[in-house]
């Protein structure tokens, strides 16, 4: 059987046009200058670019759980990612990868976009082949079997200094990733894109030998 194509979500498409500088510059001047998440979470492939509407999960640490235990917990997450959604994981933990092989081809098969941990992945090389577009802050061969347990799904998390709902947007690439409240996202996307309409126009006067300094005053974006 083939993958499930994610389903058609127009916004996540235009917001995967973009790029994060930009929709960062856009949340700053709305007053929201705290929406990056943590510089070291990076894309197994620095070409990626990953956006979506975001589904949570977060889980913790559990010296000596019992190995089934922690399999019915992950296997409930994966069975709850909802196809379209970008996964968010805190894991509040530091020693484990919180996504593998078969995981991974999981969800790729039942249409999630992607998936952004504060934790650790495994099983790169199979990940990157699938396509499957992960972002993480490190690689690790040791799995979370008896010792780490999914415990929400859905719920608020935080990651770095952002807050994360269910619901919310991101946009990730080699810049590192941007959390959008789910409220104002049409919002930030039109600015986003009129933001990078104007840069081009920027960019245009200044390969016609128009003065930086000038081009800067004549659009007020630089």
């Amino acid at each position: 059987m083939q993958p499930t194509p994610p389903p058609a979500d127009p916004l996540a498409e235009r917001l995967e046009r973009c790029y994060t500088g930009a929709v960062y510059d856009v949340l700053r001047g709305l007053g929201l200058p705290n929406q990056a998440l943590p510089a070291d979470i990076r894309p197994l492939v620095p070409s990626t670019k990953l956006a979506g509407r975001i589904f949570t999960v977060s889980g913790h640490a559990q010296p000596n759980l019992d190995a089934h235990e922690s399999l019915l917990h992950w296997t409930a997450f994966l069975s709850r990612a909802p196809a379209g959604s970008v996964v968010l994981c805190q894991p509040n933990d530091a020693s484990f990868a919180h996504m593998g092989e078969l995981s991974a081809e999981t969800l790729n098969f039942r249409g999630v976009r992607g998936y952004l941990v504060d934790g650790g992945c495994r099983d790169t090389e199979f990940i990157v082949e699938l396509g499957f577009r992960v972002f993480c802050r490190y690689v690790t061969p040791i799995d979370v079997v008896g010792r780490w347990k999914a415990e929400t799904f859905g719920d608020p998390i935080s990651i770095g200094v952002v807050t994360i709902r269910t619901g919310d947007y991101v946009l990730a690439d080699r810049d590192g990733a941007v959390v959008i409240p789910g409220e104002i996202v049409e919002e930030v996307v039109s600015k986003t894109e009129a933001v990078m309409n104007t840069e081009n126009e920027v960019r245009t006067a200044i390969m016609r030998g128009v003065d930086p300094q000038q081009a800067y005053l004549q659009y007020g974006k630089f």
